[in-house]
């Protein structure tokens, strides 16, 4: 059992360095947690790649059709961003440490990850990895 956001999550689709570790990660796993906002950037992500012409656009619906088969077969395991998460989540600034930089997608991962039990998240954005300690989390890569 892992929670995974979306930087780990994009490798899965989009090779990068340490895609195949990641999908031997992921793969090794009995369920794959996410955030459902995951959902929303990893689209992003792959439009990214459309925009800056580094995929084709049947590329682009390649990879769009396989993330939808995953989600379908229930690779992906999604948590909802329920109010209680989002509130959880503005509130996690006013006790935030003024040196931690915490971008707000990433507090809402951060945040999920906590209140659905998780101690740890699979990331490889550096700023959550650094904002993740100042949480009580600790973040891991393949």
């Amino acid at each position: 059992m892992i929670f995974c956001d979306t930087s780990a999550v994009a490798k899965l689709y989009v090779p990068e360095k340490d895609s195949l570790a990641v999908r031997a990660k992921l793969e090794s796993e009995d369920q794959v947690f996410v955030s459902e906002l995951a959902r929303v950037e990893l689209m992003g992500v792959f439009h990214r790649q459309l925009r800056e012409k580094k995929w084709t656009p049947a590329q682009f619906q390649t990879a769009i059709r396989q993330f939808g088969n995953d989600d379908v077969s229930g690779f992906w395991t999604w948590l909802a961003l329920d109010t209680a998460t989002v509130e959880s989540a503005a509130k996690t600034y006013t006790t935030l440490p003024d040196a931690v930089f915490l971008r707000s997608a990433d507090c809402l991962h951060l945040v999920t990850a906590l209140h659905f039990g998780f101690r740890e998240i699979f990331t490889y954005d550096r700023h959550q990895t650094l904002a993740a300690a100042a949480l009580g989390l600790t973040s891991r890569t393949a």
